[in-house]
């Protein structure tokens, strides 16, 4: 027998074995290099697929096919979604990855969108073309804080729960409002160009300002809300596919409602350190049990009025051996007249 295969398990150590004389170090290395290739392309591809989508928008958009640009534009949104975490689930991370992340979200969500509003509701108006470089201009300066708040490494735990500021896909989608209003109710005031105008500009002020508006990446849904999700995951899924611009209305309606609330939660976390490092969940148990112990929030339970002081109250007795109620004369009531009484 050859001495290969003559103790248990060498047939399943005899490649490993023979793999390393077969590849040299360097080789060896070689591969790991390839490896590593290919798995930073498949983020990367996503990226500029994303790229390609958004840049496609602007030309369906000054073909005057509104549609099919906004499809797109919620195409690169979704890739733009994916790719960060396709990264890292593939362990293929790197610098240059999310320098073309941050570039394509520029594109996609700063100078895609402004062009969209302008081509659709403020074509020949130089104003309308001020105010899209200025949205643009908002967005590339709310990506570049973000960059720089990446590489903050002495940032309190709680900081991951939120953004500074509207996130750059959510204030592209806000700013298209108005031509997603346009294309389910017609043209109205809310395609006038001081109304478009206004709109970008509060928009540009969201995403530039430091509003804070919650992170979905640190949110954990509980079994018991699973139910409820999935069954508005398939409202909204009805509402894209039969009146798409509906759902971006309640969307947006909705993201709009979310923010005093996200403000007024880390306004309360930042003023305390001791649950800086504490989960979402805790926090929000924390903060439950703290309003109902406030001394000012006083609980007033219901009284049961009885039957008598409401006679008393409209002047009211019952006569003996009737259930009937009657008014007295005097417009008095006896402590004494009740229903069992009798002269």
């Amino acid at each position: 027998m050859s001495p290969r295969t003559d103790r248990p398990g060498a047939l399943h150590r005899t490649p490993a074995r023979v793999a390393g004389r077969v590849h040299p170090p360097a080789e060896q290395s070689r591969l790991r290099r390839q490896a590593s290739a290919g798995r930073m392309f498949v983020p990367s591809a996503l990226t500029i697929l994303a790229i390609c989508a958004g840049m496609t928008a602007i030309r369906f958009a000054s073909n005057d096919n509104i549609n099919a640009a906004l499809a797109l534009l919620v195409a690169a949104a979704l890739l733009d979604g994916i790719d960060g975490r396709v990264a890292r689930l593939m362990g293929a991370t790197t610098k240059i990855g999310a320098e073309i992340d941050s570039l394509a979200d520029a594109i996609n969500f700063g100078v895609v969108p402004a062009f969209l509003v302008y081509l659709t509701l403020m074509e020949h108006a130089d104003i309308g073309w001020l105010i899209g470089l200025v949205y643009t201009c908002a967005i590339v300066l709310r990506l570049a804080r973000f960059n720089t708040l990446l590489d903050d490494d002495d940032a309190p735990a709680y900081t991951r729960d939120f953004f500074v500021g509207v996130p750059a896909p959510a204030a592209a989608i806000i700013a298209l409002l108005p031509v997603g209003l346009q294309q389910q109710f017609g043209s109205g005031w809310w395609t006038s160009l001081p109304v478009v105008c206004t709109w970008l500009l509060i928009v540009a002020f969201l995403a530039a300002s430091r509003v804070p508006t919650a992170s979905l990446k640190a949110a954990k849904v509980s079994p018991r809300a699973l139910p409820v999700l999935l069954i508005l995951v398939a409202i909204g899924a009805a509402l894209l596919v039969t009146f798409p611009y509906v759902l971006m209305i309640i969307g947006i309606a909705g993201y709009a409602v979310h923010i005093p609330f996200a403000w007024r939660s880390r306004r309360w976390v930042a003023s305390r350190p001791e649950h800086w490092d504490a989960p979402p969940r805790e926090r929000r148990a924390e903060r439950r049990a703290m309003a109902r112990e406030t001394p000012g929030r006083r609980v007033i339970p219901r009284r049961r009025q009885t039957m008598k002081r409401s006679h008393a109250r409209l002047g009211l007795h019952r006569p003996a051996g009737t259930g009937a109620i009657t008014p007295r004369q005097d417009g008095t009531s006896h402590p004494d007249d009740t229903e069992g009484s009798s002269a």
